[in-house]
């Protein structure tokens, strides 16, 4: 089979290559993910890092932790700098980010190796945005920097030895891709000629002009959440490397600047040392927990005879949830504390708020604490849980997936779990905790709707006096239950997962066979009509439904009207149980409807397909290569070298292409 002469220059370097002895090292110690395995980590001395482990070391504080809280709350002296460059000098404050995530990266955390695995992501996405014009550029780029995230991710788990002392890169890397993929389909969108079929959102992150490389890496490697995120869009980047960002700002909110000679200039970013303040104590709050916490609940106790035999059910249950809460402490302290710093350097700021006078500082939230603690159901609190990466699977794979003009059907569905899987990890804990978060998501969607109607009111609105005590039991049942649930996401292996929920005999999922026996089962359309005879607006329906024939026999177009206006009224109310996908997590109902529209998902994909096949879309895309590769080659001559580190944007992209 003949070579496309695109790829010709790509197989004549890697003939090179292979010429050369042990042409293969390098490329596979580019992957090394884990400080400490043979790689650059080890050939190149580090006078801090090894200052570190001595102090690790005497102060009894794992290098993990001590470097990690370095990075951190160094971040807000240093953010102090950083909002205090001039407000115009854009090159400045993005080569200020750049030589301080080196310094995290290369001093603190000594991650040469690490530092290449992100580079590669980053170039790969800057490259193919820039050159490869395309829509099918934005999949081409999910794809690499998904599948590089997925090899990092089996590595690690299948080669390199695990170490909790050291950093492991691939948590920086899955923030990354999230940035990755949400650019290239912003910058896709930015360079579409019609746009008619845009959302309003994906209009407002779209990104019309290329960023130059040292504004691109100032985005990718941007050190206030290099390491724990959280993530967001390109365009809230540029806003605020701009300073466009605070335009609906008072005057009387910005500081006057000190040390300008002139009176009336000020600063564009508002001060925000209160509100972080209070961020950096909850976060510091929390870190402490952390360790306090251990001292009681570990998941070692889990695999002990005493854990086993001699604790009641009830107590190991609750030993779960305990243990569950302490898992995600880090994360709390983590999240807040990463938040504090993108609120100093003014990242954080979201609006101001005319009525209350106040300025709003939500807009890299990441973790809703209060939300998530108290929430009532699994998807209050899938919801309040890592809240950009929630973000990110909607905007950037669900919606993306779905057929143009369509709503999402099964096909997103698919891909999200599986996006949402794979860059969690490789691990099959990971696979069992997303799997039966599917089904137990399902069991409280069929509780909420045959339940929940018993304590509303004949509106199915209001709530009747007796709610609280729905409240109550939805509140227990998804605490205890998401404490049995999280455990294979810590545990990660299959067998000690297992083992894990054979301690609790697993009660959660008999009570998801049960449940799916009485709503799915033989005898469940008598076990819901039954339920009905409770709910408070089923019994008024069935009232309404005896006037209307009642109605009918004066006057048959009035009981039509009537009829249809009550079966609206049902319908909208039902749209109400929305079919979440927080994190990816789906509902699975297993009804012939549903298994009817994933049949019909999958024939749209296949004649899709087949319609690009015998329009030689592989032709085309040829062709868009052979553009890319020439005018990647074109802007690297002499002549156009300096134009490879500014910005441009290129020729519109149209449909046909």
């Amino acid at each position: 089979m003949a070579v496309p002469s695109v790829f010709v220059p790509f197989f004549h370097s890697a003939q090179i290559l292979l010429q050369q002895e042990n042409c293969w090292d390098p490329f596979f110690k580019q992957f090394n993910l884990v400080q400490g395995n043979p790689g650059w980590n080890n050939m190149v001395y580090n006078p801090i890092d090894a200052k570190l482990q001595q102090l690790s070391a005497g102060c009894g504080i794992d290098e993990v932790t001590l470097k990690l809280a370095i990075c951190l709350f160094a971040s807000f002296p240093l953010n102090g700098i950083l909002k205090r460059l001039p407000d115009n000098n854009i090159r400045l404050k993005c080569l200020f980010i750049v030589v301080t995530s080196a310094f995290y990266i290369f001093g603190v955390l000594n991650l040469y190796d690490g530092f290449v695995t992100l580079f590669v992501s980053t170039m790969f996405t800057y490259i193919v945005t820039r050159y490869y014009q395309s829509r099918f550029m934005p999949y081409l780029n999910f794809v690499f920097v998904m599948g590089h995230l997925a090899m990092n991710h089996m590595y690690a788990q299948f080669f390199a030895s695990y170490d909790q002392t050291k950093i492991d890169i691939t948590g920086a890397q899955m923030v990354l891709v999230m940035k990755l993929t949400s650019f290239a389909w912003s910058y896709y969108d930015g360079t579409l000629a019609d746009k008619k079929e845009l959302t309003e959102y994906q209009i407002s992150r779209s990104v019309s002009s290329h960023p130059s490389l040292l504004k691109f890496m100032a985005y990718a490697f941007f050190y206030p959440s290099l390491l724990t995120g959280p993530s967001f869009d390109y365009a809230d980047f540029e806003s605020w490397l701009n300073c466009e960002i605070f335009r609906d700002l008072p005057e009387s909110k910005k500081p006057r600047r000190k040390w300008n000679k002139d009176p009336n200039m000020r600063r564009q970013i508002p001060k925000s040392a209160g509100v972080a303040l209070v961020k950096i104590a909850q976060g510091v709050f929390w870190l402490v927990l952390t360790f306090l916490i251990k001292d009681y609940v570990n998941t070692e106790y889990l695999f002990t005879d005493e854990f086993v035999n001699g604790r009641s059910f009830f107590y190991r249950i609750h030993y779960l949830f305990v243990l569950g809460f302490s898992y995600r402490l880090k994360y709390y302290a983590a999240w807040t504390i990463s938040e504090a710093s993108c609120i100093v350097c003014g990242l954080g700021y979201n609006g101001y708020d005319t009525k209350r006078n106040k300025i709003k500082w939500n807009r890299v939230q990441n973790i809703d604490i209060r939300g998530l603690e108290f929430a009532q159901n699994t998807h209050e609190s899938l919801e309040a849980w890592n809240m950009n990466t929630n973000k990110w699977l909607k905007n950037y794979v669900y919606l993306r997936v779905a057929k143009k003009g369509t709503k999402p059907g099964f096909r997103s569905t698919l891909f999200t779990f599986l996006t949402s899987a794979f860059w969690h990890g490789t691990r099959p804990g990971y696979y069992l905790t997303f799997a039966t978060g599917a089904l137990f998501q399902t069991c409280g969607k069929l509780y909420r709707r045959n339940f929940r109607p018993m304590f509303m009111g004949k509106d199915g609105k209001t709530p009747l006096k007796s709610k609280f005590i729905y409240d109550a039991i939805t509140f227990y049942v998804t605490k205890i239950s998401f404490g049995y649930l999280v455990q294979p996401f810590v545990i990660l292996d299959f067998r000690k997962s297992l083992y894990g929920w054979k301690t609790v005999n697993f009660y959660v999922h008999l009570g998801i066979l049960l449940t799916f026996l009485a709503f799915k089962g033989p005898f469940s359309e008598q076990f819901t009509n039954w339920l009905k005879n409770f709910q408070p607006m089923q019994i008024e329906l069935k009232r309404q439904k005896k006037l209307e024939k009642e109605v009918a026999v004066t006057s048959g177009t009035l009981g039509t009207i009537i009829a249809d206006k009550h079966a609206f009224e049902h319908d909208e109310l039902e749209t109400e149980l929305e079919h979440a996908m927080d994190l990816g997590i789906p509902s699975v109902s297993f009804d012939k409807e549903q298994l009817d529209a994933a049949k019909k998902d999958l024939n749209e994909f296949r004649s899709q397909y087949d319609e690009w096949r015998n329009e030689k879309g592989l032709e085309v895309e040829e062709e868009n290569l052979r553009k890319a590769y020439d005018n990647f080659t074109k802007e690297f001559q002499p002549q156009q070298r300096r134009m490879s580190f500014s910005e441009y944007s290129p020729r519109p992209i149209k449909k046909k292409d």
